[in-house]
C-alpha cells in the first residue's frame, strides 16, 4: 500500500510524511505546556476535562482556550490529525457523525435552496434530510448518482448542494467523485461526500475534487466500538468557519474530550486495520459469491461488481463492508443470523470485531417498506462489516450458517 495522503501545511509542516506515520504522530506531538510546573512531555495527548479555562486578565484568555465548548485541547488534536489525514487544512469533531451532517447542512443552506443526494444514502441520513432539513423550506431530491448524468440532469439553479456517499450504506453504490465535482464547480454548488465506508486511508474526496468530507468516526476511525462521533474537513476556510460557528453557537455539537481520545487512539492503527478489514471481506466476498444460497454480493472489490473499475480508479483499497442478498425474505433472513457465533448481530460497522444485520429490520427498518424497496433493499438483504479475525473462522461460520437455511 502506498502512501495515502498529506499534512496541509495550516496543520503542520510535515506534508512529506506518509499516511501510517501521519495516523500516529499528527496533532500529537509530545505534550509540553512551556513555564509551567507540570511538563511532562507526554507521548499521549492528555485528556482535558475542564470545562473552563481561567484568564490571567479579565476578559482576556492568557491562551487559546476559555472554554471547552469553543474549543479544547484534546479536541483540538484530534481534530488537527483528522484534517492532515484527510489532506485538509481544516478538521472538526462532532458529538455524532448525524451531528456532523446536521451542523455542515444548517451552515451552508438557506430556504429555498435545493440538495441533490444519492438515492442510496444511509437510513438515518435519509430522514434528516427529510424530516429535520427540508422543514427549513429547502427542497431535497434523491437521484441515482451511479451515472452523473443522472445528477447533471436534476441540477436547477436552485442546487446548493450535492450530498453523496461512496461506497454507499448498505448496498456498496459508488458515485464519480471526480465527475461531480466538476459538475458542481460548474453549476455554482457544493459537493459533500460522506466517506464513512471507506475512510480517508482507502479514499481521499478533497484530492478529488471534493469541499467537504463528512464522517461517523464511530465506526473505521475510532475502530472499537466504544465511541459515538462524527467529523467534518474541508480546504475551505469560510466553510470551516460556518461550520463550526454552527456547531459552537447554534447546536453545541462538539465530541466530548475522552471520545476525542479514544478516536485518536484508534485512528493511529487505522492503517492496519483497514488492511485487514480489506483482506478478509475480499475472502468473505469470493466465498459468498460461489455459495448457493446468496443470489447477489455487493462488493465493489469483486470484478463483477458493475462499478468495480470505478472503484479501482478513485480508491486505494475496496473497504471492509459487504452486503449480499439470500434467497429468502425476512423469515430466512433471521435464521441465518440466529445460527452465527462468530458474528455479532449487530448495527454499526467498522470495529475490529465482524458484525452482521438484516437491514430491513435493523438499520433501514424507520425507512418505510416503499422507501426501502425503492432504494433495492430487499427483505433478503443482509449487511456484512467485517472485522479483523481469522478470515478462515469467519467464512467457516457463515457457511455453517447458509448450510442451516
Amino acid at each position: 500500500m502506498t502512501d495515502h495522503g498529506d499534512g496541509a501545511d495550516d496543520v503542520g509542516d510535515a506534508g512529506e510524511r506518509g499516511f501510517e506515520t501521519q495516523a500516529v504522530r499528527a496533532g500529537e506531538e509530545p505534550f509540553v505546556r512551556p513555564g509551567s510546573a507540570g511538563e511532562t512531555g507526554d507521548v499521549v495527548s492528555p485528556i482535558h476535562l475542564a470545562s473552563t479555562f481561567a484568564m490571567e486578565t479579565v476578559g482576556e484568555p492568557s491562551q487559546e482556550y476559555k472554554y471547552s465548548r469553543l474549543g479544547n485541547p484534546t479536541r483540538n488534536a484530534l481534530e488537527t490529525r483528522l484534517a492532515v489525514l484527510d489532506g485538509a487544512a481544516y478538521g472538526l469533531a462532532f458529538g455524532s457523525g448525524t451531528a456532523a451532517t446536521t451542523c455542515f447542512c444548517l451552515s451552508v443552506l438557506e430556504p429555498g435552496d435545493r440538495v441533490l443526494a444519492f438515492d442510496s444514502l444511509y437510513g438515518g441520513t435519509r430522514v434528516l434530510l427529510d424530516d429535520l432539513i427540508s422543514g427549513f423550506g429547502i427542497d431535497v431530491e434523491y437521484v441515482d448518482a451511479t451515472d452523473p448524468e443522472n445528477v447533471a440532469a436534476a441540477v436547477t439553479p436552485e442546487t446548493a448542494l450535492l450530498w453523496m456517499e461512496t461506497p454507499t450504506n448498505p448496498l456498496l453504490k459508488l458515485c464519480d467523485i471526480e465527475a461531480l465535482a466538476d459538475l458542481a464547480n460548474g453549476n455554482d454548488c457544493l459537493l459533500a461526500v460522506d466517506n464513512t465506508f471507506a475512510s480517508p486511508y482507502f479514499q481521499q474526496p478533497l484530492a478529488l475534487g471534493a469541499d467537504a468530507v463528512v464522517y461517523s468516526t464511530t465506526k473505521f476511525l475510532n475502530g472499537h466500538s466504544d465511541s459515538v462521533g462524527g467529523a467534518v474537513t474541508t480546504d475551505d476556510a469560510a466553510l470551516a468557519e460556518n461550520v463550526r460557528h454552527v456547531q459552537e453557537y447554534g447546536v453545541g455539537a462538539m465530541l466530548a474530550p475522552f471520545d476525542c481520545y479514544l478516536t485518536l487512539r484508534g485512528t493511529k492503527t487505522l492503517p492496519v486495520r483497514m488492511d485487514r478489514h480489506a483482506h478478509n471481506t475480499a475472502r468473505l466476498a469470493a466465498f459468498l459469491d460461489e455459495a448457493p444460497a446468496v443470489t447477489e454480493v455487493h462488493y465493489p472489490g469483486l470484478e463483477s461488481h458493475p462499478q468495480h473499475d470505478l472503484a479501482a480508479r478513485q480508491m486505494d483499497g475496496f473497504g471492509g463492508v459487504l452486503s449480499f442478498e439470500i434467497d429468502g425474505g425476512t423469515d430466512e433472513a433471521q435464521a441465518l443470523l440466529g445460527e452465527l457465533e462468530l458474528f455479532d448481530v449487530a448495527v454499526s460497522l467498522g470495529s475490529v470485531e465482524s458484525l452482521i444485520e438484516h437491514p430491513a429490520s435493523m438499520s433501514a427498518s424507520y425507512i418505510s417498506a416503499a422507501d426501502r424497496r425503492a432504494a433495492g433493499i430487499t427483505d433478503g438483504l443482509i449487511r456484512v462489516p467485517v472485522g479483523i479475525e481469522r478470515a478462515e473462522d469467519l467464512i467457516a461460520d457463515l457457511q455453517r450458517g447458509l448450510e442451516a437455511l
